[in-house]
């Protein structure tokens, strides 16, 4: 991706709220104008502003002096507290006044953690005054903030604000606003059938969506790849589908059994990308995706000769030639370390936090991120040596692209490992202070730019303060390790469970130390999390199972997830909600829980698996993802995968079919069974993601350059748009096709090693169960 300035790749980085602002006033919800003082009369106005934003009251007005530079959510201006109604349109209007033109993202979203966006609109001034108006509907209940993100400007700029009201939109303004919205976004009924374009298994489910302009059944052939008729049928209305703006058909071909490649199915005299039949549909993205992790590794030098020589690079943060590198990093100190984290927490050390893997398109490296997708790269590996009837490639020393290659422990395990040891060296060192606590994150202290490969960053890195989140995550991920790596190491398993034992009890003593949400400015996403009850949960779980002292099991019985729900229908877990993922290892690999207790435990996963099943019966595209108000939310393709991988824990707890079904055509959403018809992951089907976002997969931008390799997942559509492309080009868009492939658009095509990790887990998991 081509980053002339700096840029800021996770959510939390855009929704900030600073806490240290002016004092707001709560708004009378039954005020016919939410706004209070939006005349800007009486000085009892409560709209605030970050650094780089100085306001002012003048003649009636509120103006607001904005610095140059940064990018948009670094200069920010807004009002709380706003009380809407569910399902209710709003209308929002205002003068503006400036003596330049400047466009800007405003957002109407929640007023607290986790800021979900319930508009994003875009407001302009130009010479002179510029009246605003839109109309939005409220998708939340929530008190909310109207948000002005207004950075990114080459020079200061200023602006006038006044007459702004909040109303509840008056019938003509409502059709209105949806005429406009119907002209500019149609619905795509040009497509022709949505399948999976890389193939469908012979002995499962083979569903195709149509968008359809209406609701009669439609005539489809199957086609092979000589052009010759092989199947054909009618279709089945699936309804309209609203993240679309659609209705549906769906084209059902399970009866056919021949294994081919280059069929099509025909709709509507429209011929869908070719795609396969076959018994062997994901071995191949086993590989894949489990050696894109290799070319993510830091401090070591990626080889040509094992990645591809289009990914060959020196090591990354090695303190070698511009970069400051891994090696010698201190503490985050001075007044932003002071703002962040209170002037009580010093750091007087070094530490030697080399290796890992750079967590996604930037080279941060975040302990909650890399702890939930060593697990997942572990519990592939588990999964594979207890369910694969001793068959499974995962458990073999030459499954994927790496250096390891036949040194006798299993490849994925030797993956592991590179993200373990850095987990390790994250641990605040015996005799300082929080001794055994986990450092939240190291990563550059300003943004850099792009493209920017690792070895050449000049950016000083820094240590960020130790989180409880970060010190479980180890516990948990290194609990894990230690079982797994016994047979192979033992002294590496021996170091993993002591390093788990010990953050467990420094968590204990450091029970609340949170990461602030208010550093994503800082270089870096800040992966904020106040709720550490599911991460001790997690934590205690894996303790419980490699060791099976009852302590653990005590703690896993007085949890609130012990016996209460775990597993939301909008994502099953993932980094910042870990109990699901905690509840998946208890059934699957915990048999030194009591029996009741493990009958218990995995009924409630074949329950939770059961009511996945159900609603993907509901959804005309086949996948398991149902969110809120039908809101697609950011990294939604890895949400889709972890609730497969719940139903994948139905299969290999009962043997029954149906669990194995449901995970096999929930995958054809990601492989173009979608309202995008596109394949989420680089190099599989017809069309596919390659432009995600990266500094050094950045060929979009520079094309010396390669693309993103083989076997990378793309985040997926996410309706609220958080970067300028998507902005700029998905105004409007319906939420399942709130997506662009565009290095830039970070908010919907990032790579992480979070949503590569449990791709490698489901197509291991379907690799194996046929």
């Amino acid at each position: 991706m081509l980053r002339k300035t700096p840029v800021c790749p996770k959510l939390v980085c855009l929704t900030l709220v600073c806490l240290t602002l002016a004092v707001v006033f709560r708004l009378p919800a039954q005020a016919a104008n939410m706004i209070t003082d939006g005349t800007f009369e009486n000085g009892l106005d409560g709209f605030w502003a970050t650094g780089g934003v100085t306001l002012s009251r003048e003649k009636g007005r509120l103006c607001a002096d904005v610095e140059a530079g940064g990018q948009p959510w670094d200069r920010l201006m807004g009002v709380n507290d706003l009380q809407f109604t569910s399902d209710i349109s709003y209308q929002l209007t205002m003068t503006l006044e400036a003596r330049e033109d400047h466009s800007f993202p405003l957002l109407v979203q929640r007023n607290a953690d986790p800021w979900t966006a319930q508009a994003t609109l875009e407001a302009a001034t130009k010479n002179g005054k510029q009246a605003f108006s839109s109309v939005f509907k409220a998708t939340d209940a929530e008190p909310a903030q109207i948000l002005f993100q207004l950075g990114g400007a080459v020079n200061p700029w200023r602006f006038c604000l006044d007459d702004i009201t909040v109303d509840e939109a008056k019938p003509e303004a409502i059709a209105a606003a949806a005429a406009i919205s119907a002209v500019a976004k149609p619905a795509p009924h040009a497509l022709p059938a949505l399948v999976n374009q890389t193939g469908y298994f012979i002995d499962g489910p083979k569903r195709a969506t149509i968008l359809s302009k209406g609701t009669e059944p439609m005539a489809f052939q199957l086609e092979d790849a000589a052009g010759a008729v092989v199947g054909e049928g009618m279709t089945a209305p699936g309804g309209f589908d609203q993240t679309v703006g659609s209705e549906t058909q769906i084209a059902d071909f399970s009866a056919f059994t021949t294994a081919g490649e280059g069929y099509r199915l025909i709709v509507g005299g429209k011929k869908s990308y070719p795609f396969s039949v076959g018994s062997d549909v994901y071995g191949k993205l086993r590989v894949d995706a489990l050696s894109w992790f290799y070319p993510q590794r830091s401090g070591i030098e990626i080889q040509g000769d094992i990645a591809g020589e289009a990914y060959a690079r020196p090591a990354g943060h090695v303190q070698e030639g511009p970069n400051l590198g891994d090696i010698d990093v201190s503490c985050l100190t001075g007044k932003t370390a002071a703002k962040l984290y209170g002037k009580d927490w010093t750091c007087d050390y070094t530490l030697d936090v080399s290796g890992g893997w750079y967590d996604a398109g930037d080279e941060g490296k975040y302990v909650v991120n890399g702890g939930i997708a060593v697990a997942q790269l572990l519990g592939t590996f588990e999964r594979g040596l207890l369910y694969g009837k001793g068959a499974s490639p995962v458990i073999s020393d030459s499954l994927s692209r790496i250096p390891e290659n036949g040194n006798g422990i299993p490849d994925i395990l030797d993956e592991a490992r590179w993200e373990l040891e850095f987990l390790l060296k994250m641990m605040v060192p015996d005799g300082q202070p929080m001794a055994g606590m986990v450092h939240h994150k190291v990563h550059d202290i300003s943004w850099t730019g792009v493209p920017m490969l690792p070895h050449l960053d000049p950016e000083e890195r820094v240590l960020h303060r130790p989180s409880t989140a970060a010190t479980l995550n180890l516990a948990a991920a290194a609990a894990q390790g230690a079982r797994l790596f016994a047979p192979y190491d033992a002294a590496f398993s021996q170091r993993l469970l002591a390093a788990a034992e010990k953050a467990w009890l420094a968590a204990a003593v450091n029970p609340v130390l949170f990461a602030p949400e208010s550093d994503g400015l800082q270089g870096g996403g800040d992966y904020h999390d106040t709720d550490i009850t599911d991460e001790t949960y997690w934590a205690a779980a894996e303790l419980y199972i490699t060791t099976g002292e009852a302590k653990y099991l005590t703690t896993l019985k007085g949890s609130s997830y012990w016996a209460g729900p775990v597993f939301p229908a909008i994502g099953a877990f993932d980094w910042r909600s870990v109990a699901g993922l905690a509840r998946l290892d208890l059934a699957l690999f915990g048999d030194r829980l009591p029996e009741d207790d493990k009958a218990t435990i995995r009924a409630s996963v074949v329950s939770a698996a059961k009511n996945f099943i159900g609603l993907q019966k509901k959804e005309p595209f086949g996948h398991i993802y149902r969110p809120a108000n039908n809101r697609y939310d950011w990294g939604s393709n890895q949400l889709i995968l972890h609730n497969m991988i719940v139903v994948s824990a139905g299969y290999d707890l009962t043997g029954e079919k149906v669990f194995l079904d449901s995970v096999r055509e929930s995958m054809d959403y990601i492989f173009g069974r979608n309202g995008m018809n596109l394949s989420y992951v680089t190099g599989y089907g017809s069309v596919f993601s390659k432009n995600q976002h990266s500094r050094w997969y950045a060929h979009q931008v520079d094309d010396s350059l390669p693309n993103p390799p083989v076997g990378t997942l793309a985040g997926g559509p996410n309706s609220t748009l958080v970067d300028a492309v998507a902005q700029a080009r998905l105004k409007g868009c319906m939420p399942q096709m709130c997506y662009i492939d565009d290095i830039m658009a970070w908010g919907t095509n990032e790579m992480t090693i979070n949503w590569n990790a449990p791709l490698v887990y489901i197509a291991s998991f379907l690799a194996d169960a046929r």
